[in-house]
């Protein structure tokens, strides 16, 4: 046995020294030698731990084996460049720059020096410092050319920014990122002109892109401008009869307008679309249920739309608002459907839980509210509602001894709501009643009703 330990630790210090190897063959692969020029090895041991130090987050030990090769070699650029290194990942930006700086002096044509210095004042948000070091990029390399555009911009030198882009799409032809960050630009100052003319130009060279129509319409609507925008939108469903996309301008357009049955037909192109996200579809969704409170003879098509969502769509907050809707127009089993749909959805949901649980309640759906109850209470064991609710179930089932132990318990979670208070104490006066403990439940009758005048 003893030889087989010895045997595995022998084992174990060779695997050792080859992974140690290995790392000192990595490091000496990710610095290059020449970088490094003619060094003694005292230099070379130093420079070497203060990589493996690095690579194990040890930066301070990092940086104290470089100040060494920094004594021996005072204008050697590298060594400057690994400290500096070493300080950004310790955030320490300051010195980090300090010494990217002096590495760039003593080697002003390197591109990794110039690139992390860059990069570390773009992460201080300096960024007049990281369009000077961007600019020095440039010469070097071209592809820094756009960097430099969105650096400008960033520091508010449009004027700057927009010149460099143009210039780039005369070289290199129009990019879909250049014209974002164009338009960004005509955003962040205000220039509609220019944005509505650029999208024009956009559109008379490239029709088939429905996106420039979409952004058009959207910066009219903002202008204020809602006829030209209308406008757009009837020439973009011209272009592409076939968009579900500017059905989300369209609808809007519509029920300004007066012209409901458009706008409603807008609508259901909206929600049977897998182009539009669910985010829009709940915000069209919203216009739809105060449009239908407005005109209640477009309930059916109200109910047409809820089916529709409920076989594509996945979020929750849909039939939330759905059956909230149904809730306040007093349709209560619509509203308990849509609730209940939602709840499928994501079962964590305490919205849903909730106005689930309390229609169940209401139609003495026992059942379902006892499970529904006793799962709400294991994902919200804090909400001193669930505990009343648990213990109204349990109350309507007769089981009087679990729901004064429930009750009980919630109202402990009971913080200044008075309400919830006296509501939890009239269930505990039925539990006891329940349990042949009338003094008890004399007793929490009386609290309840001291709550409920000091209420009222």
């Amino acid at each position: 046995m003893r030889r087989t330990i010895l045997i595995f630790a022998i084992l174990g210090t060779v695997l050792f020294q080859e992974v140690q190897a290995q790392e000192e063959e990595q490091m000496l692969q990710e610095v290059n030698r020449d970088d490094l020029g003619n060094v003694s090895d005292q230099f070379q041991e130093n420079f070497f731990e203060a990589l493996k130090q690095k690579g194990i987050e040890n930066y301070e030990k990092a940086i104290s084996a470089l100040e060494i090769c920094k004594k021996l070699q005072p204008d050697n650029a590298v060594v400057f460049f690994e400290i500096g290194k070493n300080y950004r990942a310790m955030e320490q930006y300051e010195k980090a720059v300090e010494n990217f700086s002096i590495a760039h002096e003593l080697e002003p044509g390197r591109e990794a020096i110039l690139a992390e210095l860059y990069s570390t004042y773009m992460e201080v948000q300096d960024y007049a410092a990281a369009a000077s070091a961007i600019k020095k990029l440039v010469k070097i390399d071209n592809s820094y050319t756009e960097d430099l555009a969105n650096v400008y911009m960033l520091n508010q030198q449009y004027d700057e920014a927009l010149a460099v882009l143009d210039n780039l799409d005369k070289k290199l032809g129009n990019s879909n990122y250049r014209e974002r960050m164009r338009r960004q630009i005509y955003a962040l100052t205000d220039n509609t002109v220019a944005q509505i003319d650029n999208l024009e130009e956009g559109i008379a060279a490239d029709p088939e892109n429905e996106q420039n129509y979409l952004n058009l319409i959207y910066v009219y609507s903002q202008d204020g401008n809602q006829e030209e925008a209308y406008n757009t939108a009837q020439e973009l469903l011209t272009a592409h009869p076939g968009s579900s996309l500017v059905h989300l301008a369209l609808y809007k357009f519509y029920l300004n307008r007066g012209e409901p049955k458009e706008a409603v037909n807008s609508m259901k192109i909206v929600f049977r679309s897998e182009e539009v996200d669910p985010d829009s579809k709940y915000k069209v969704l919203n216009d739809f249920l105060l449009f239908v409170r407005e005109n209640p003879e477009y309930d059916e098509e109200l109910m047409e739309v809820a089916g529709l969502l409920s076989q594509l769509e996945e979020k929750p907050e849909l039939y939330q608002e759905l059956g909230l809707y149904f809730l306040k127009n007093n349709r209560k089993k619509e509203a308990l459907e849509f609730f209940q749909k939602g709840l499928e959805k994501d079962s964590n949901n305490f919205n849903l839980t909730k106005n689930t649980l309390l229609l169940q309640l209401e139609f003495r759906e026992m059942e379902a509210a006892n499970e529904l109850s006793e799962g709400a209470l294991e994902i919200f064991p804090a909400q001193p509602i669930f505990y009343l609710l648990r213990g109204l179930t349990l109350n309507a089932l007769e089981s009087y001894q679990e729901a004064e132990e429930i009750l009980t318990f919630g109202l402990d979670y009971v913080i200044d709501d008075r309400r919830m208070e006296a509501d939890i104490y009239e269930q505990l006066a039925i539990a006891n009643a329940g349990l042949n403990k009338a003094g008890k439940a004399e007793e929490f009758s009386r609290k309840a009703e001291m709550l409920m005048k000091e209420i009222n």
